[in-house]
């Protein structure tokens, strides 16, 4: 039996902020992401980190694309890797990923990547070979359902985010079946990949390999845009750089993420707000989990 998660035990394991602190205490998060036709993917995941309180932010995205992320992004970072001829990561990008990834704090791997097949095989051996903490999302899990063993081959703790159509893929299940038993293939996932799971949707679902479940009561229909997921990757990855575990991450993401789109949309409309505007009222989010608000 899942239960609700509150405040009060998201408290329990809020990241620590010393006086004394610099950005390199609260860690560095590498954000892969972006392909041609999908460099905002890229911009709101590192929006969404931004707002986790994370110190630094990279994003790694395809040279091409370099010069157009760059000038989108004002706080994070950008490292160019290889690409292929259409525009999105290459298997050639493997090598200087991982090397940058060994000096980082946590990784998120997926948002707007595209279904390339070589991005795909990229995919699949970063997640076999990364050596930090890493959130999997959208066109990662996308490549991960080709071939989703590699999942359990990874050596470091991780938390996929996939919404019912992409869990429905990896468990090789019907989205209707994964809809009418959201907590048993939230659980189902999370023990045949030993990783913490975020089954999103109305009332997302976090679940551990060891059967500890929690439902999240925050959030409306207007995050049911497109981006929205993409910020909550990009929180949820920020955390993790800060030293929360891929489970207790998810946790505090997606009730913020939730919170922060209850609030965008009394000033928005659930019709009018977006997922830029989630990213933005993350600050008053905080402010609740924190006790200011």
């Amino acid at each position: 039996m899942v239960k609700e998660i509150t405040v009060p035990l998201l408290r329990t394991f809020l990241p620590k902020r010393p006086v004394d602190a610099h950005k390199g205490t609260f860690g560095h998060l590498f954000v892969i992401a972006g392909s041609r036709g999908f460099i905002g993917a890229a911009k709101l995941a590192c929006e969404g980190a931004g707002r986790s309180g994370v110190g630094l932010v990279t994003a790694g995205v395809p040279r091409p694309l370099g010069d157009f992320v760059a000038c989108s992004l004002t706080e994070a970072m950008s490292f160019m890797l290889p690409s292929t001829d259409a525009e999105t990561l290459s298997q050639a990008a493997l090598g200087p990923a991982l090397e940058f990834a060994a000096t980082k704090d946590a990784v998120v791997l997926g948002p707007g990547l595209s279904q390339h097949p070589d991005t795909q095989s990229f995919v699949i051996e970063f997640v076999r070979r990364c050596p930090i903490p890493m959130l999997i999302d959208a066109d990662g899990l996308n490549a991960l359902s080709a071939k989703p063993e590699a999942l359990t081959e990874r050596s470091a703790p991780c938390v996929i985010t996939p919404h019912p159509g992409e869990m429905s893929r990896l468990l090789g299940k019907k989205t209707s079946e994964i809809q009418a038993d959201r907590e048993g293939a939230a659980l189902e996932a999370a023990r045949r990949y030993g990783c913490a799971v975020a089954l999103k949707g109305n009332r997302t679902i976090v679940m551990n390999a060891s059967g500890d479940g929690f439902v999240n009561p925050t959030g409306n229909s207007g995050l049911a845009k497109g981006g929205t997921g993409d910020v909550l990757a990009g929180l949820i990855g920020g955390l993790m750089a800060q030293g929360m575990t891929p489970f207790h991450a998810a946790l505090l993401g997606v009730y913020l993420h939730g919170l922060s789109g209850d609030i965008a949309a009394r000033e928005k409309t659930q019709r009018g707000m977006t997922a830029s505007d989630v990213a933005e009222c993350l600050p008053a989010a905080w402010r609740v989990i924190e006790g200011e608000g």
